[in-house]
């Protein structure tokens, strides 16, 4: 049974990863913007850079912190014995909890695109979103949308 728990909290953590990044690419509407009228601007792209967007996790960090903190008390409580292995076990699990939270964290991370995008009206303005398609200074684009709902499209 003691071998079990590893292996179960492992895939725990495996899974902690899988958040929902498809709403950060360009190619992808979410529910409230279909069958509505989005404004369109046209525009060159006049920089890009590469980022990271922060995906939020689907559990709130419960699966990395709480199969990180199942892992190391398994581990801790393998070390001493008596009050040293309580101990042992606490520490292992906080350690664990820790580090669990910052491998989901870097899972869920995504690589994007910070585009700086000059409009046919003399405006400048900047999106970022997923880095699925490549996009070059000087490129004619879209911007669909406006505000909190904004993607780049090639013209």
């Amino acid at each position: 049974m003691k071998r079990l728990l590893p292996i179960a909290a492992l895939s725990v953590l495996t899974l902690a990863g899988c958040a929902n990044t498809a709403g950060y690419s360009g190619d992808v509407y979410s529910g409230n913007q279909a069958k509505t009228t989005q404004n369109v601007r046209i525009g060159t792209v006049a920089a890009v850079r590469p980022v990271q967007i922060q995906a939020d996790s689907r559990t709130g960090g419960l699966l990395g912190g709480g199969g990180g903190a199942i892992i190391g008390g398994l581990l801790g409580n393998q070390v001493g014995g008596g009050s040293g292995r309580q101990l042992a076990t606490v520490a292992g699990a906080l350690g664990g909890a820790v580090a669990g939270t910052a491998v989901e964290d870097r899972a869920n991370r995504i690589n994007a695109l910070e585009m700086e995008i000059r409009l046919d009206d003399g405006s400048d303005v900047v999106v970022v979103q997923r880095a699925d398609r490549q996009f070059q200074p000087g490129q004619r684009v879209r911007l669909i949308g406006n505000g909190a709902n904004a993607s780049v499209a090639p013209y």
